[in-house]
């Protein structure tokens, strides 16, 4: 063996040397990160807000040891698929108002009770207060699925194509709703004919003629410019919107201790951000939707009044027999309790 040969062999052999000793501090830095794909199939509202806002305090607690990667405008797909993905673990993590993840769990369905929060101020009071958090973080968790974000929304008012200005007015509509019963039966209590779809299908169905409107909060309207198809709004009071971000929990489970304490305050202090945001969002809302030539209807007093019976009247039906809705929806009501006797 020449010199340089005997060199060029050491040379090499102290190189693998050094790669094999620095491979596992490599794959150890590597093992540190990890992605947080965040889905929705808004833009532009509170629940996009939250998500940017989650982002920034999850980076401020850990840095890039998690990556949040923010999908929103149903990039991931419809709401059923990204339902699904998060369910299965495809997706790490999807925000959404609860009325769409009732096929997930029909619990879900106390926050969609019509009547059941006056305004942002009371469902701010219960979905913050700690001991109710707590509650709600861990409560679906045998579906797999954790609650890192619970978000005041928005109130569901009912976009059409015509104006209505009578309850009779309802009668025979085709009305794109959410998926949830405590949706879809009180609109058949007062004659429409409910129709769930994906939002990306609503556009295209409004102006065919194959609906004739949707249910839905006045921001979603107004961020996709609902007015050029529809422009009639009619508030019916029917109840305060609940979004929740959910989290796969075997993902969260396989993080770090640091990691998932970082999701579970970042979570928290988010929602409380974004909470003053989504109601002055509300009021912009509604003014951009009147600057854009959109209308907003209110019923009669009296007929309001029939209404909120109708509404009370149709749930009892629907949730009477279910036992787990009740007992979530009773645990709300009592928090609502303590926080009228203020």
């Amino acid at each position: 063996m020449t010199s340089y040969t005997k060199r060029l062999s050491l040379a090499v052999g102290a190189f693998g040397t050094a790669l094999a000793l620095m491979l596992p501090i490599a794959g150890a830095a590597h093992a540190q990160q990890s992605t947080m794909k965040l889905a929705s199939a808004t833009i532009n509202d509170v629940q996009h807000e939250w998500q940017k806002e989650f982002q920034k305090e999850v980076e401020a607690r850990v840095g890039d040891a998690l990556k949040v990667e923010i999908y929103p405008a149903s990039q991931l797909g419809a709401i059923p698929r990204m339902s699904e993905g998060v369910l299965l673990g495809t997706i790490e993590a999807f925000t959404t108002p609860t009325s769409f993840v009732t096929n997930v769990d029909p619990r879900f369905q106390a926050f969609d009770v019509p009547g059941l929060f006056k305004n942002a101020d009371e469902v701010s009071a219960v979905i913050h207060d700690q001991e109710f958090r707590d509650y709600m973080e861990t409560l679906f968790l045998d579906k797999g699925v954790r609650i890192i974000g619970a978000i005041y929304n928005s109130p569901t008012q009912i976009l059409t194509r015509e104006p209505v200005t009578s309850i009779d007015g309802f009668e025979g509509l085709k009305v794109r709703t959410f998926a949830s019963p405590l949706q879809m039966e009180p609109m058949k209590a007062i004659g429409v004919n409910p129709t769930p779809l994906a939002l990306s299908e609503v556009t295209p169905q409004l102006q065919a003629g194959g609906i004739d409107g949707m249910l839905a909060g006045i921001p979603i309207l107004t961020a996709f410019k609902f007015y050029d198809t529809a422009k009639y709004v009619t508030n019916i009071n029917m109840n305060q919107i609940v979004s929740v971000t959910l989290v796969n929990e075997a993902w969260f489970q396989s993080q770090s201790d640091e990691v998932k304490t970082a999701i579970i305050e970042a979570g928290r202090a988010a929602e409380k951000t974004v909470f003053p945001w989504g109601v002055e969002n509300v009021q912009r809302a509604e003014k951009a939707w009147l600057d854009n030539g959109g209308e907003i209807q209110i019923l009669p007093d009296d007929q309001q009044a029939e209404l909120q019976e109708t509404f009370a009247r149709v749930t009892d039906e629907v949730i009477s027999d279910q036992a787990d809705v009740v007992e979530v929806r009773d645990q709300i009501i009592s928090k609502l309790g303590a926080v009228r006797a203020q």
